[in-house]
């Protein structure tokens, strides 16, 4: 069983980047080593993510190009598994086990735990493995110790959706809302910072809906951990992703203030600028809501900064509802956000709205909508020029003495720094800005300087804008 070759290719979010992590170390003690290649790979697993449009045939396309990959191995005597996991595994496991022969195991973002065994039964001939089951009990008690590789990690902490976003499939792909218990979290993240780790991004898919029990019996809340997790030696910034408005309560505003390692910077989704839309989504707030939201978070710390996700070409959205959302950008000025034009997907409430809206529109306000975010982005960069800040330097840059990090509000940058930095939060003074990064100096000594905040009136920090 030694020394197998494990490929693993994650789509979609963090949370995926996460369990395609957990897969890893469940695997190894297997002798599975990860690769960086699906060729010559004894077992390759296609993380999936259903948000997408056309996501399945995605996957299925994926599998066309791994299927000369596995024929090569067979005519040597070799054999290549090849496994589904993720969010299109859960939701059409049995179409994708009927389609594409080449596919040994199909296992959901629940049942993840179990690959050992499934590989084990089709390695003995018990044929092909589907477990897309919902187990009573949580996944996380049967994963082994996580492993820190660099300086900064993700910690699963919330799973699951209850709110029904009528364009959503994560609460029937994910399930309900699960939180795990407050001693379990602490516990990983102590030994992610015994290994080095830095920073601790908090995952879930409604991350601050957090209510894990305490070790003092009562229910514990997204800011009340985030106390806690700060105090950890060694952990020196956190962050939560992603957040529902509905669940920002007064305590995390209060962390914000309060806990100098919660970064003033959050992904605070809301999808369309227009109440009408907003309803119709089922996303249960509205525009004003939000916005009080957006007020409170900045009145706790001046430097904060937002990014969204926004949904363009919703079914029944006018022009005026796309225009009320490109106000709502201009009002907030988000650093970041990820940007996609609706598809329907199967099964949901808004794939049987009428007025779907035609592609061509679609696509022009997705570009209108993108183009205003990219001048926000620009002017942010240009307006870190000169501005302190830390850096958590995360990786060698492509020169000689070059070292590349990321800042509170997650632009990577530029610097050049000795080696014995990397992994280390560094003070440095940004000197020039680009569309998508900056560039610093070291300033002399290694203090903190966390305490020299950038006004978000003045300079909040850019980030890269996906669609």
């Amino acid at each position: 069983m030694a020394n197998r070759k494990l490929f693993i290719k994650s789509y979609g979010c963090q949370m995926n980047v996460y369990d395609a992590g957990r897969m890893a170390d469940v695997m190894a003690p297997l002798g599975y080593d990860l690769v960086s290649e699906a060729d010559g790979a004894d077992l390759v697993i296609l993380n999936t993510c259903h948000i997408r449009e056309k996501a399945a045939e995605k996957v299925f396309s994926d599998l066309g190009r791994l299927r000369p990959f596995k024929e090569a191995m067979a005519a040597e005597g070799r054999r290549m598994l090849v496994a589904v996991a993720g969010c299109v595994a859960q939701a059409e496991g049995a179409e994708l086990m009927a389609r594409a022969k080449i596919v040994d195991m199909v296992v959901g973002p629940q049942a993840y735990h179990r690959l050992p065994e499934m590989v084990a039964k089709v390695e003995r001939g018990a044929g092909r493995q589907l477990d897309t089951d919902f187990p009573i009990e949580p996944k996380f008690d049967f994963l082994p110790a996580p492993q820190a590789h660099g300086p900064s990690a993700f910690l699963s902490v919330q799973e699951g959706c209850d709110k029904f976003c009528t364009f959503c499939v994560v609460p029937y792909t994910r399930g309900a809302e699960y939180s795990r218990p407050v001693a379990d979290v602490l516990r990983e993240a102590a030994l992610l910072a015994e290994g080095g780790v830095r920073e601790i991004t908090l995952l879930g898919q409604n991350v601050n809906a957090y209510h894990g029990e305490g070790p003092d019996g009562r229910t514990w809340g997204l800011g009340r951990l985030a106390r806690v997790l700060a105090e950890i030696p060694g952990v020196a910034r956190l962050r939560y992703t992603t957040s529902h408005p509905r669940d920002v309560d007064d305590d995390l505003i209060a962390a914000h203030r309060e806990v100098a390692a919660l970064t003033p910077f959050i992904h605070l989704p809301v999808q369309s600028g227009s109440d009408r839309i907003l309803a119709a989504m089922n996303r249960g707030h509205d525009v004003d809501g939000y916005r009080r939201i957006i007020d409170r978070l900045r009145a706790a710390r001046d430097d904060m900064a937002f990014s969204s996700d926004f949904i363009v070409g919703f079914p029944g959205e006018s022009e005026r509802d796309f225009q009320a959302t490109l106000a709502l950008i201009d009002e907030v000025r988000f650093i970041q956000a990820y940007s996609f034009k609706y598809s329907p997907r199967p099964g949901t409430p808004a794939a049987a709205l009428a007025a779907q809206l035609p592609e061509a529109e679609k696509s022009a306000r997705l570009i209108a909508l993108q183009a205003r975010l990219v001048e926000i982005q620009q002017a942010f960069n240009q307006a870190c020029v000169g501005r302190p800040m830390d850096v958590l330097l995360d990786r060698p840059g492509r020169h000689a003495g070059q070292l590349v990090g990321r800042s509170p509000w997650m632009q990577p940058v530029h610097l050049e720094a000795p080696a014995t930095l990397l992994g280390t939060l560094a003070p440095v003074v940004v000197e020039t800005a680009t569309s998508n990064s900056l560039a610093a100096r070291l300033v002399e000594g290694n203090s903190s300087m966390s305490s020299d905040r950038v006004l978000a009136e003045e300079a909040p920090p850019p980030a890269r804008i996906r669609a």
